[in-house]
């Protein structure tokens, strides 16, 4: 019985490779394209900061400390911001990319500041947003020296600001941008090859072949799933072997978590890809609704602006939208080193998604047949 299952999976498999790499247009789409738009991407693609999450470690909560973060405060360039009371919670508001800016202020600041000896002030940003990291941090050090003027009025015996940007010191803008560009590319040939499967089987005049073949509705499923699946993650390797070979970018993370995140991640947009094949009658109508569904997913994953700047209903629908966990996996393990319990917080929504998007296909797909 099983042997039966596995042969006509396996038969079904075969076909699907073969049909893929047998259409010249659907060769080009998902070998040329990627790596084309690889290396445009990361020359073109430009980003802009509008608003800027920070998180304080006051160690010296004095007046002068409390007066140098009320500049913040009432900066209309800083909108949230989050107290902690020690180093660790200072770095995991960062793990978390729950912020762009951190300040530290050490418990030394007031009596140096009175004594005139040029109090320290650490500005840390995270450097996985070079945009956000290199926009902000200067904001941040305009606001330190304007209140260093103004409190001592010496340039001699002014504030000392020091800058750290992690996980990116550098702040080299490829370090963002290309680890990002893979898993966008990675979604669009998933997205594209998984709507067209059965909507092309329908123009075709072969969707009636697959209905009296002895595949159940199950195994066609499958077998549509596992080539888009098995192709999107070979682009995925041979791009992150590109980024790191040719453009210099370390990889940090482990590589097991990385492949394991990438999978689950398309496995959630091949069931978004599925149920639009699924009810998609024609390539045409099924290339639009992919087209239609990635552009809200993109711009709701935190890609344009950081998804804590958003209103707080988007915020909400983002839970919904696997672009985002899926970017956060590929930038996190790729850049910091993600860990597991940080990984799995990500992949528990893709799960969700996953099983939510492949059941609607199932059965709007047996709904076809009957």
């Amino acid at each position: 019985m099983i042997r039966d299952f596995l042969r006509r999976v396996a038969a079904l498999i075969k076909k699907e490779f073969i049909t893929i790499w047998n259409d010249p247009k659907t060769k080009g789409i998902i070998i040329g394209m990627p790596l084309m738009q690889l290396l445009i991407f990361s020359n073109t693609s430009t980003m802009e900061v509008q608003n800027i999450d920070t998180v304080i470690l006051d160690r010296s909560k004095s007046v002068e400390s409390r007066e140098l973060i009320s500049r913040f405060e009432y900066s209309p360039r800083f909108r949230n911001f989050y107290y902690v009371d020690n180093e660790e919670d200072f770095k995991k508001q960062f793990d978390v990319q729950k912020v762009q800016i951190g300040l530290n202020i050490p418990n030394d600041f007031s009596r140096k500041v009175k004594s005139g000896k040029g109090a320290i002030v650490q500005v840390v940003s995270d450097g996985r947003q070079t945009n956000s990291a290199a926009i902000g941090a200067g904001y941040a050090g305009q606001i330190i020296a304007g209140y260093s003027n103004d409190l001592i009025g010496n340039p001699d015996t002014g504030l000392n600001i020091t800058v750290r940007h992690w996980f990116n010191p550098n702040l080299k803008y490829k370090w963002y941008i290309l680890t990002i560009i893979v898993s966008m590319l990675s979604l669009v040939t998933t997205l594209i090859l998984t709507s067209l499967s059965i909507a092309r089987e329908r123009e075709l005049g072969t969707f009636d072949q697959l209905i009296v073949s002895p595949l159940s509705s199950f195994e066609i499923l499958l077998g549509k799933s596992i080539p888009p699946l098995c192709i999107a993650m070979a682009l995925t390797m041979i791009m992150t072997g590109i980024i790191i070979i040719f453009f210099k970018i370390p990889f940090v993370g482990s590589v097991l978590l990385f492949l394991v995140s990438m999978t689950i991640s398309l496995l959630a947009i091949v069931g978004v890809g599925l149920y639009i094949s699924a009810i998609s009658n024609t390539q045409q109508q099924a290339i639009l609704s992919a087209m239609t569904f990635m552009m809200p997913a993109v711009l709701l994953s935190g890609f344009i602006s950081p998804v804590e700047d958003m209103p707080l209903c988007l915020q909400y629908l983002t839970y919904l939208d696997p672009v985002r966990f899926f970017m956060v996996l590929s930038r996190g393990i790729f850049l910091k080193g993600m860990g597991i319990s940080d990984v799995i917080a990500n992949i528990i929504p893709l799960l969700v998604i996953a099983s939510i998007t492949l059941t609607l296909a199932s059965r709007t797909f047996k709904r076809k047949l009957g």
